[in-house]
């Protein structure tokens, strides 16, 4: 319903903010994570919105990138998993963590968020091993620039994705790949091959 609400941030709770604009105040319900990168109280935030509507409920949930609620939108399709337990898995890993875990099959890492029991951990690897990649992770490090970047952002994505690749033919996996490449600064003269050489020492 929303896509976003843009106003004066009001109120900052441990698992919610109410943000005001045109007069309203808006409760959003947030992870413990994105609490805690909020600017002041007082100041304009831009919080990016899902929205559940049910019989007895008309919910709010907010994220300050669209990254982080493409992810917890991914996560509610899980079996088990609701928008409380989405919250509760981002306020322990970011968007990107989240996506090594399930590539990695680190079910112990998405466990320790609260409520999240050794089971479901797994599921959530299972049901999301087809809906998250190494693409998906590439895509958000350049979510954040701006309109000039993205035809070299597309030319840095596509040296990184072959750097990756080659990293995983040499026997390394999927995320423990995508975590060294997204260490290494591109610049203007880079290569597929400059690239690699410099993730592979992230991985000692």
């Amino acid at each position: 319903m929303y896509a976003y609400i843009k106003g004066t941030l009001t109120e900052i709770t441990e698992d919610a903010v109410v943000v005001e604009t045109g007069g309203i105040g808006y409760n959003i319900k947030v992870s413990t994570t994105t609490a805690d990168l909020l600017p002041g109280i007082g100041s304009e935030v831009k919080v990016y919105t899902y929205t559940l509507v049910r019989e007895d409920a008309f919910s709010l949930y907010g994220f300050l990138t669209r990254d982080d609620l493409d992810i917890f939108k991914k996560l509610i399709t899980v079996s088990g998993i609701g928008p409380k337990g989405g919250l509760a898995i981002l306020s322990v890993m970011s968007a990107d963590a989240l996506r090594f875990a399930v590539m990695a099959g680190d079910s112990k890492a998405i466990a320790k968020a609260p409520g999240i029991g050794a089971k479901t951990a797994e599921r959530v690897i299972l049901d999301l091993r087809d809906k998250i990649s190494v693409e998906d992770t590439l895509r958000s490090v350049g979510a954040a620039g701006d309109a000039a970047d993205v035809s070299a952002g597309t030319a840095d994505n596509r040296m990184k994705r072959e750097a990756i690749e080659a990293l995983v033919a040499l026997g390394y996996s999927a995320s423990d790949a995508t975590a060294a490449v997204k260490k290494v600064d591109v610049g203007e003269d880079a290569t597929s091959e400059s690239i690699l050489k410099m993730a592979l020492k992230y991985m000692f």
